[in-house]
């Protein structure tokens, strides 16, 4: 929804997601016949509403009349309001809440459904099926249904406060836009525009509304691809070329891009008039999707559903293929649906959907916090895995805020502060300094080229303030360009004194800008301007492009001579030197044409001009330009480096220049182990240790299978000279070596690459075309993307954490009491109720405070995860799970369950295979209350020993000494000991209450009951500490091998 990309914009977030993202699809592998498809119904079904516009039939001057508006003033003050009153804002009319698919959504989204059936099936176990009637069932039955409706509240909860934090997150997303209004440029908000607004576009811009051209450059492309389904950017135009208002090259639509070039155009709908909104109301469907988190634990789910459903299915059959009939009295068939029921809910980590939510929700609310915005749950997921991260230079690795050190010019080297002097003494001996003919001084012909060949403007509300605090509008090189001019003269009278007759913006391909500019004579008798015969050819550009097409030099007294080769090996020479220095070296030069040439240019101008500067152009000078890197970066790539992540430049910069920044950065570590493209072996790979190397983007045309393979194993990587199709490249080939890698950029020719790459990253002073790509946007500064790593592999371990608590009590040692009750006819020592209450309650509330885990000390000294080995449940976490913590609560429990009933007159040796047929000398009702006294001994075992299990879960490798949960607020979770607390209570809910203990058949517990778990407990922590020491101690032993 922007034209310009302003950081710490705050905009309304109803309007800034819809326009942004609603109907965008910038992922890589997508299909793109099916969205052409798509693109191709929206426009037909928008062809209808569209046929009475008639903006793009008019002519320039009748759409001024209609619009009350004048190129050179745009709308007043009082228009604006007047406007505003009767268009609205520049935003889309919300969509329908669909409220009644949420509500269904969050009563039946999760487990909700399973707890549903489970609580009907309980229900009818109760009755009608109860002969007589358990108590018990129409308790359980209740529980169950008050989670269900517990979850649904709390998933209601968890929308809204996730909507609440991308709302905040939203707002942050720059949306600026330069309109003209009372005759002076300013920037506004998009959603400020109203009809008949003049807007100024350039290369990289998003239209914000419906637009007329009535000025447009030769070279101005427009993508349309997201509304029309057009894959090729289209050219603008200010007549019409099209009867269909969709189809037409003078209309530029809202959502669609300026690939390159500039236009003038007049605001013409906004809101909902626009095409783009138009369309939003008829498809106005949200993209839905599974994340590849979500299908990891959708595929841990699937495989606990299978094996519950063999469970339970097992079970079924043996109770009627023998239980039934060898054992009519042990298991009734209202018992034997409770037993399923609560085997499955008990083995289905209910607590995990909620853990997931909770956990993406304080990312969310991190990653607000350091001024990031992700837009799906795909970017966090993928942080975690990054690998490689090729970061563009200017903007991202630098300040982008480029300023000039130093001029070459005349045979002269100068500083800006001499140059300043030199045309000052100029002036003071009569000089004019706007005049730029033969004879003059050379700065000043440099002064004229930087002003004038230069797309920047100067902000007029800031026109009061120093020359350097001034806002200018513009790519940080013309910014820099541009205060140099001014610095030297006034770039307002100078440009008042030339008229521009074409122009070829700049671009990553060609590497310069040209602009042809006629120069005013002096005013008529009647106060008119009239332009010279002559045509004056400036270009401003890349040195190694440029150099080579100058024949002639501009010598210290302003008159033109030949370039001789010791001319071209001093400019040469000095080029490098300062490249060597970090800095940016731009050459601008010139070349007069005639009136006549003009006229004799082709239907194809552009080609033209170009031919034009392909020879003969006069040598002006050159200009250092330095952008300092920003101070936080080198610390940054130490930190990434650290964490096995390779962070290596692309940029459009010079060899020498890229280079030199990357030192600085320290990208490159040591320039005495530096490579260039000799090392790269075309036909043998060599085995021999690749630390660094340079290469600049025709280097890379020539680059075969095997010396990619090589590149990739270098650890430090600069390239220079890119083209975006060579950047897009580069992405592909590590990808292609299973490399996971994140692109940063800020520029238009950094979209393709950020499309493409598994994690795009944009700034949020880039183009708006590169935050569109992008699936983040750092919206202070590159230092963030540290956070953002570490809190991209935090989600996965805390996941990780999540499911190893639940599964050693919620799943395994609730599954064994049934077994042994269908196999070996044992007494079921804990009852389906209190398997429910675990699952639900006690393990479920303390599995979501570990979504609340500070990342461990070391999350940033690992290597990344390998997404297609490194699977969030895999055999090492169910070995961890079942066979170390599990068997050890499971067995422990078991014990203090079965030495109560000894204690209390009932051995197990009488239980053993007995299938409720005891001995006489036991009393039936008796082993039956002293099993419920059991049952509740076994809960409150597991329980307890969860306890301390938790603490153990905390942290993956480190010690509890290393990572306290208290006393220290890098690593602290107070939020453990309220849930510790909760299940405490819970035991004393309902094994305490009188009222309870008799519908539930549970019993208070001994206080030895309480401490011998504690200090089983204690042994689970103590043996995890051990486990955890042997890791850190021998990483490479079987204990770090099977460490999950």
């Amino acid at each position: 929804m922007s034209i310009h990309s302003i950081q710490n914009r705050v905009i309304e977030p109803e309007t800034a997601l819809p326009i942004t993202y609603r109907t965008l699809s910038y992922e890589v592998d997508e299909n793109l016949d099916k969205e052409h498809s798509a693109a191709k119904r929206r426009k037909e079904k928008a062809a209808v509403d569209l046929a009475n516009l008639e903006w793009h039939s008019i002519t320039p001057d009748e759409l001024y009349r209609r619009l009350s508006v004048t190129v050179t003033q745009g709308l007043s003050s009082d228009q604006v309001k007047l406007r505003v009153v009767e268009y609205g804002k520049n935003k889309p009319t919300p969509p329908h809440s669909q409220l009644f698919q949420k509500i269904l959504g969050y009563l039946f989204g999760g487990f909700g459904s399973i707890l549903l059936v489970a609580s009907i099936l309980v229900f009818v176990c109760w009755k009608p099926l109860g002969n007589p009637p358990a108590t018990a069932n129409l308790a359980l039955a209740i529980v169950l249904l008050a989670v269900f409706f517990i979850q649904a509240t709390f998933n209601a909860w968890q929308d809204w406060s996730s909507s609440r934090v991308m709302a905040s997150i939203t707002t942050m997303l720059p949306d600026q836009c330069i309109v003209l209004r009372d005759g002076v440029q300013t920037s506004i908000s998009a959603i400020d525009l109203v009809p008949g607004d003049v807007i100024f576009i350039k290369q990289g811009n998003k239209l914000p509304a419906d637009v007329r051209f009535v000025e447009v450059s030769s070279d101005a492309l427009f993508d349309r691809s997201i509304l029309t389904g057009e894959s090729e950017p289209v050219l603008g135009s200010v007549e019409s070329t099209e009867d269909n208002y969709l189809e037409t090259h003078c209309i530029g639509l809202q959502g669609t891009h300026c690939m390159s070039g500039s236009v003038l155009g007049v605001c013409v709908a906004i809101g909902d008039a626009t095409v783009f909104g138009r369309i939003a109301k008829l498809t106005n469907q949200p993209k839905s999707g599974m994340t590849t988190l979500q299908k990891e634990i959708l595929r841990f789910v699937l495989i606990i559903t299978i094996l519950i459903l063999a469970i339970v299915v097992l079970t079924i059959i043996l109770w009627a293929a023998w239980l039934r009939k060898d054992h009519p009295d042990w298991i009734n068939v209202p018992m034997l649906i409770v037993d399923c029921v609560s085997v499955a809910v008990a083995f289905i980590p209910e607590g995990l959907p909620i853990a997931l939510t909770t956990s993406l929700t304080i990312v969310a609310n991190i990653m607000r916090k350091n001024k990031i915005l992700c837009k799906s749950l795909k970017t966090v997921e993928t942080l975690g895995a990054v690998s490689v991260i090729c970061s563009d230079k200017t903007g991202t690795l630098t300040r982008n805020k480029m300023f000039v050190t130093d001029i070459f010019t005349g045979g002269e080297e100068y500083t800006p502060e001499a140059a300043r002097d030199v045309i000052a003494i100029l002036r003071n001996e009569g000089h004019d300094a706007t005049k730029c003919g033969k004879g003059e001084d050379v700065i000043d012909q440099l002064r004229v080229i930087a002003g004038l060949c230069n797309s920047g403007e100067f902000d007029a509300s800031t026109a009061q303030l120093p020359l350097h605090e001034r806002k200018i509008h513009g790519d940080a090189t013309d910014q820099a360009i541009l205060r140099l001019s001014e610095s030297l003269g006034s770039v307002h009278e100078l440009r008042n004194s030339w008229k521009k007759t074409f122009e070829i913006a700049f671009n990553s391909k060609n590497k310069f800008m040209i602009r042809l500019m006629a120069k005013y004579k002096e005013p008529s008798s009647n106060g008119q301007q009239i332009e010279s015969d002559d045509l004056t050819l400036m270009i401003k550009g890349a040195p190694e492009i440029l150099l080579t097409r100058c024949n002639f030099l501009v010598t210290d007294d302003g008159s033109q001579t030949a370039l001789s080769h010791s001319d071209i090996t001093r400019i040469e020479r000095i080029k490098d030197n300062w490249a060597r220095q970090g800095k940016r070296v731009i050459l601008l030069a010139q070349k007069q044409l005639s009136r006549d040439h003009l006229k004799t240019l082709s239907s194809n101008p552009e080609r033209e001009v170009l031919a034009c500067a392909r020879e003969g152009l006069t040598f002006v000078g050159l200009v250092g330009i330095v952008d300092p890197p920003r101070e936080e970066i080198p610390e940054v790539v130490r930190i990434l480096r650290g964490a096995s992540i390779r962070i290596f430049m692309v940029t459009g910069d010079f060899k020498l220049t890229a280079q030199a920044i990357a030192e600085e950065c320290g990208i490159i570590s040591n320039s005495a182990l530096l490579d260039d493209i000799s090392a790269l072996c075309r036909h043998e790979k060599e085995s021999s240790s690749r630390q660094a190397i340079v290469l600049s983007g025709p280097e890379l045309i020539s680059l075969n299978d095997v010396q990619w393979d090589q590149l990739c194993q270098y650890r430090e990587i600069v390239f220079a000279r890119t083209t975006p199709e060579q950047k897009l490249r580069i992405v592909k080939e590590f990808q292609a070596r299973d490399n996971i890698v994140g692109m940063t950029g800020d520029g238009v020719n950094d979209a393709p690459s950020l499309k493409a790459a598994d994690i795009g990253i944009a700034m949020g002073s880039g183009s708006d075309i590169a935050i569109e790509a992008a699936d983040m946007v750092l919206l202070d500064n590159f230092a963030a993307i540290v956070e953002a790593v570490k809190y991209g592999r935090l989600v996965y371990d805390n996941l990780k954490k999540t499911i190893v608590y639940l599964l050693p009590a919620g799943s395994f040692s609730e599954l064994w009491p049934v077994v042994t009750n269908v196999l070996f006819g044992l007494p079921q020592i804990l009852s389906s109720f209190l398997m429910i209450i675990i699952c639900c309650f006690t393990d479920c509330v303390a599995a979501i405070t570990l979504a609340y885990e500070k990342p461990e000390a070391d999350v940033l000294l690992r290597p990344p995860r390998n997404p297609k080995k490194d699977r969030l449940v895999d055999t090492k976490l169910i070995s961890h799970a079942y066979f170390f913590i599990g068997i050890i609560e499971c067995f422990l429990s078991f014990t203090m369950a079965f030495w109560y009933m000894q204690r209390k007159g009932v051995p197990f040796s009488a239980l053993w295979l007995k299938y409720g047929e005891l001995d006489p000398q036991y009393d039936p009702n008796y082993v039956t209350e002293v099993a419920n006294e059991a049952s509740s001994v076994y809960f409150v075992n597991l329980v307890v020993m969860q306890l301390f299990n938790l603490l153990a879960t905390r942290t993956r490798r480190l010690s509890i000494f290393q990572q306290p949960p208290i006393f220290n607020r890098a690593t602290q979770n107070l939020l453990l000991f309220p849930a510790m607390l909760f299940a405490i209570g819970i035991i004393f809910i309902f094994c305490y209450i009188p009222g309870l203990q008799n519908v539930l058949s549970t019993t208070r517990v001994p206080v030895e009951n309480f401490f011998l778990p504690a200090a089983f407990g204690l042994g689970i922590l103590g043996l995890d500490e051990g486990r955890k020491f042997a890791v850190r101690k021998w990483p490479q032993g079987v204990l770090a091998r099977l460490a999950w």
